[in-house]
């Protein structure tokens, strides 16, 4: 047992991201759709499925302390996930973690650092690692999917910039 009475009261998980939040995560989908939508008519070129599943991490949790499923900020799906010829969800969890744990783009882990693959992880690519902004998508061409991701977090980080530099929302000096 620990006899440290700060690290005993330390929290297990961190506080959620202040400007990045679930709705912030929603408006970059949003943002990034009519893109996604269009080009995944292009079935030949971008994948034949028809359906993306995208997640997004909290960017203020870490793998050093918070659990996977609770790091996850907001999860969308393309399409009906009923209809689906994969489970697109678990293969854009799988990549988004890999991102997450590492810090890198998945494509990056898996032809420069695949020392640093585990058991278990994913060796799909497709994922987008933009100035802490985490995001996995799945369904598309690995090239697509990682495109789209990538969309996605340049979208989610101009909202975040926004919100800083118009809101307090109860930010202290």
């Amino acid at each position: 047992m620990n006899s440290n009475p700060f690290l005993a009261a330390a929290p297990t998980t961190s506080a959620p991201s202040f400007y990045a939040d679930r709705q912030a995560a929603a408006q970059a989908v949003r943002m990034a759709l009519p893109l996604i939508e269009a080009a995944m008519q292009d079935k030949d070129r971008v994948g034949e499925s028809g359906f993306l599943y995208i997640v997004i991490m909290d960017p203020a949790s870490s793998p050093a302390r918070d659990q996977f499923e609770t790091a996850i900020l907001y999860e969308y799906a393309v399409g009906d996930p009923a209809t689906w010829d994969a489970d697109y969800g678990a293969f854009a969890r799988g990549k988004a973690y890999l991102s997450w744990r590492t810090g890198l783009d998945s494509h990056l882990v898996q032809t420069v650092y695949p020392h640093w693959l585990q058991k278990g992880d994913s060796t799909l690519w497709g994922t987008a690692c933009l100035d802490g902004y985490v995001v996995a998508a799945s369904g598309a061409h690995p090239w697509y999917d990682e495109a789209f991701a990538a969309t996605v977090a340049a979208c989610l980080r101009a909202i975040v910039k926004g919100r800083a530099h118009t809101e307090a929302r109860g930010l202290t000096l």
